[in-house]
């Protein structure tokens, strides 16, 4: 079952998910931007970004922690900032992450929450892809989340630190559920590092 916007506040009031910052307000106001839809929540791109390098390099993702490693190796890191945004050219990828960081603890019982993100319909018409393949957020999960964006469409895409980029869906998940922690579990970078 996907959680409606006020089962997404419910489950926040409750502690059985975690957004901080929690994304305010809650309802729509006169004058305010709100991020809760009919299911889901807008999450906020946050001003660092990975900016893959070109050149010949190997990823072995059979060796642990490669994957963190190799990014760090072969990324420039920018900040962004209102007055120098990233212009996302046609053709173009980057790692980014949220604002903000998600908790989904285990809690006992038979219900728990998972998550997953998606991209915004209004930057998807012009061809940006936020999450590229990976838009699970298992439960347990702690951290920040990782953006895989990248500019399919034919003009430049303007990326502002703050604005919103991508949309959470809170789901249940029934029944028991054995640990198994990923190797991202309280990243705070887009390459996977916990800072």
């Amino acid at each position: 079952m996907i959680l409606s916007n006020a089962e997404i506040h419910k489950a926040i009031d409750e502690g059985r998910l975690v957004i901080e910052p929690e994304p305010l307000p809650r309802r729509p106001t006169i004058g305010q931007i709100c991020p809760y839809n009919t299911h889901t929540v807008d999450l906020k791109l946050y001003s660092q970004i990975f900016v893959p390098e070109g050149g010949k390099f190997d990823i072995n993702l059979n060796n642990p922690g490669s994957i963190t490693e190799v990014i760090e190796q072969h990324s420039k890191k920018l900040t962004l900032s209102k007055e120098q945004p990233f212009h996302l050219d046609k053709g173009d990828f980057i790692l980014a992450r949220t604002v903000e960081r998600i908790f989904l603890p285990i809690q006992k019982g038979d219900i728990n929450l998972a998550a997953r993100i998606e991209g915004k319909s209004s930057r998807s018409r012009f061809g940006l892809i936020i999450h590229c393949t990976a838009p699970t957020i298992h439960p347990g999960f702690d951290g920040t989340l990782a953006l895989e964006i990248a500019n399919l469409g034919p003009a430049t895409f303007i990326l502002n630190p703050e604005m919103y980029i991508a949309q959470l869906i809170i789901e249940e998940v029934r029944g028991e559920i054995i640990t198994n922690p990923s190797e991202f579990q309280g990243q705070t970078t887009p390459s996977g590092l916990k800072a």
